[in-house]
């Protein structure tokens, strides 16, 4: 990878990570229209720590009282809403690493690929601009029980479908079930943490047992870039989401998905 490249799909993954677009779609482009190579496993350790520094980094004092009230539900059987949200958070996080443990294999076979990542992009699309128009927004994620966790965990878990976008199903789940924009938002950006995490050391696993070679430079300026683009855009959106609502991304990707389709058409 050169320098260039490396900074363009670490841009990529940290702004399209946590906002309701498809990473995959986005990290998809640049190899089929460019004809840059894959980034590799390193890469992707890269960004994946780069994001999950983000996303702590930004609710750090959410995280703390959410593991110390989690902790304290545990050793000391102290119970608060932070220990139920935290709760709620675990079994959000269930789904996505059953589907995975027992799919990934089939998804990276006969998903991976981008007609269905064109297709997803545009029907997930659509799927959240009907909730968000029909969203009663009435409720916090303070307010998720374990109905509600488990239902956004297993949109989290069809998420990895290639296109989806993991941002986009458990936004577009917890505005089916009532939660506001903001609270959905920051509920889908908390569920994150777990599960990049797992996704994070999973990987790493995988590059050390493969003996790959890395490359410090490029693997520093993966972790630099996405930790930086990925906070600014946790930061807007959650700034912005009230105001504006899906819609502009539900245009974004309409249009994403389509010109992809009609790119695809033309091989």
């Amino acid at each position: 990878m050169t320098t260039f490249e490396a900074f363009a799909l670490a841009l990529i993954q940290g702004l399209t990570e946590f906002l309701p677009i498809s990473s995959s779609a986005h990290l998809i482009l640049p190899s089929a229209i460019l004809g840059w190579a894959d980034q590799g496993l390193a890469f992707d350790v890269a960004v994946h720590v780069g994001t999950l520094m983000a996303v702590i980094g930004y609710f750090r004092k959410e995280v703390v009282a959410l593991l110390s009230a989690w902790f304290g539900s545990i050793f000391k059987k102290q119970h608060s809403a932070e220990s139920k949200l935290a709760w709620m958070i675990v079994i959000a996080t269930i789904p996505a690493c059953i589907f995975g443990l027992f799919m990934k294999d089939i998804i990276e076979l006969y998903l991976r690929s981008a007609w269905v990542i064109a297709v997803t992009t545009i029907v997930f699309g659509l799927l959240l601009w009907w909730v968000d128009v029909r969203a009663k927004q009435t409720d916090d994620e303070y307010q998720a029980d374990w109905k509600r966790s488990l239902f956004i965990g297993l949109s989290q878990a069809a998420a990895m479908i290639p296109g989806t976008s993991r941002s986009g199903a458990t936004m577009t789940a917890a505005l089916y079930l009532g939660f506001t924009r903001e609270a959905a938002a920051r509920f889908s950006f908390l569920m994150s943490i777990p599960i990049i995490l797992l996704a994070g050391g999973y990987l790493g696993m995988k590059l050390v047992s493969s003996g790959a070679p890395v490359q410090v430079d490029t693997l520093a300026i993966g972790i630099a870039v996405s930790f930086v683009s990925a906070y600014a855009c946790i930061h807007v959106f959650l700034k912005l989401v009230t105001r504006l609502g899906m819609l502009p991304f539900v245009i974004y990707r309409l249009l994403l998905g389509g010109g992809l389709l009609a790119f695809l058409m033309m091989q």
